[in-house]
């Protein structure tokens, strides 16, 4: 193993559609994957390097790949009408639905950098979402079997706050999380959300009564990921 490089370079999407971040999360995914190639083949230790962009998307519903079409609930020309972007999309996962008022973040990371497990990788996601979520005076939870950050966990009122869904490939990461502070609930019901049904989805912003600073949001999560993952971001 060659250099390990623990800083991650943060960039700020902002409003951007989806197909261009994904577009470019597909860009720096292959240029790490390409560097670790070259590394191996010429034996060289050149770091990878590792990106973390912020991204609030305008409404979209994306599929992942062990979704069903059927956890959509609306037809093509319905999708057109509300405006809103369909995608089928290649991380894992179920449905899930993107908004303003979201805040939305793509880690892609060589893991080889940090260490080389998936499961702690998103075990990492979900804590850094918890930790949030107690920053503001919530307490945030994991659901067996069921990926992502709930509230009221084994109760009839168990509901999502934060989705996840990565892909990895040769230790690189892309896709992420989604994690609902203002964004407007309505659209859930569009779809099954994550494919599970009789649960409701939430956000910080209807847990809290008032809206909530997504700048605020993003800087605890920053600081939290920072130390779960012992990385550094560099603003650039």
């Amino acid at each position: 193993m060659g250099v390990l490089n623990k800083k991650i370079q943060v960039k700020e999407l902002k409003n951007t559609t989806y197909q261009p971040a994904w577009d470019f999360q597909e860009k720096l995914l292959k240029e790490i994957v390409d560097l670790k190639m070259l590394n191996r083949r010429n034996e060289t230790q050149q770091p990878t390097p590792n990106y973390f962009l912020w991204v609030e998307h305008p409404p979209v519903i994306t599929l992942g790949k062990s979704g069903t079409i059927d956890h959509l609930l609306l037809n093509e020309e319905q999708l057109q009408d509300r405006g809103i972007e369909y995608y089928k999309t290649n991380r894992g996962g179920d449905i899930t639905f993107h908004g303003l008022g979201q805040v939305v973040g793509y880690p892609i990371l060589d893991l080889e950098n940090f260490f080389t497990d998936i499961h702690k990788y998103l075990r990492l996601l979900e804590e850094m979402v918890i930790l949030t979520l107690k920053d503001f005076g919530l307490e945030g939870t994991r659901s067996p079997g069921e990926t992502g950050v709930w509230l009221d966990v084994g109760t009839p009122f168990a509901r999502k706050i934060c989705a996840l869904g990565v892909k990895a490939s040769r230790w690189v990461t892309m896709h992420g999380f989604a994690f609902n502070v203002n964004t407007d609930l309505a659209y859930f019901d569009y779809i099954i959300p994550c494919g599970i049904k009789g649960k409701g989805v939430t956000s910080l912003e209807a847990e809290l009564k008032k809206e909530i600073s997504l700048i605020e949001v993003k800087e605890k999560l920053a600081k939290h990921f920072q130390n779960l993952f012992e990385a550094k971001f560099v603003y650039t």
